[in-house]
């Protein structure tokens, strides 16, 4: 993509409908009351038998758990941008619940790439991720836009 051995993409490096594919998080039971209980602590997400009550059938991640999940899976690849992943707002979506024994991936597109007209060091891309179970079952989109910056003069 780029020479020199930089891995990571600017502005300038990205275009519409280029995709990336993250590697793997692996759910398990004990995540998903570690992160309930500390941020999110409602019975169907901590107590295996309140949850078979529950609208969800049995023990399911918090939503905001699998968008911590995304998070890092974006950092770690999913979304290779120059200077990190700089939220400046975005919608989430969550059709399906993230369950004890899933198995995560991110696939992202780029949707749009502008750059900013008042500041020529950067613009903003907007990157629609899909998180995926092992069964490649949407579990969350979030459609974000990033701030990413140009390619310095010195990095040519």
């Amino acid at each position: 993509m780029q020479s020199g051995g930089d891995d990571r993409l600017y502005l300038d490096d990205l275009h519409t409908g280029q995709r990336f594919t993250s590697g793997f998080h692996e759910v398990n039971e004990a995540q998903i009351k570690a992160f309930a209980s500390q941020f999110d602590p409602q019975p169907f997400h901590l107590d295996n038998e309140a949850a078979q009550d529950s609208f969800f059938g049995g023990l399911v991640a918090s939503g905001w758990h699998t968008a911590a999940i995304t998070m890092r899976l974006l950092v770690g690849g999913a979304a290779p941008i120059a200077g990190g992943v700089i939220g400046a707002g975005g919608e989430i979506q969550w059709p399906r619940p993230t369950r004890p024994g899933d198995t995560l991936r991110v696939v992202s597109e780029v949707l749009e790439v502008k750059p900013s007209r008042s500041r020529p060091d950067r613009g903003i891309v907007t990157l629609r991720s899909e998180t995926r179970n092992q069964e490649d079952q949407v579990v969350q989109i979030l459609t974000a836009k990033l701030v990413v910056p140009r390619r310095p003069a010195t990095a040519h």
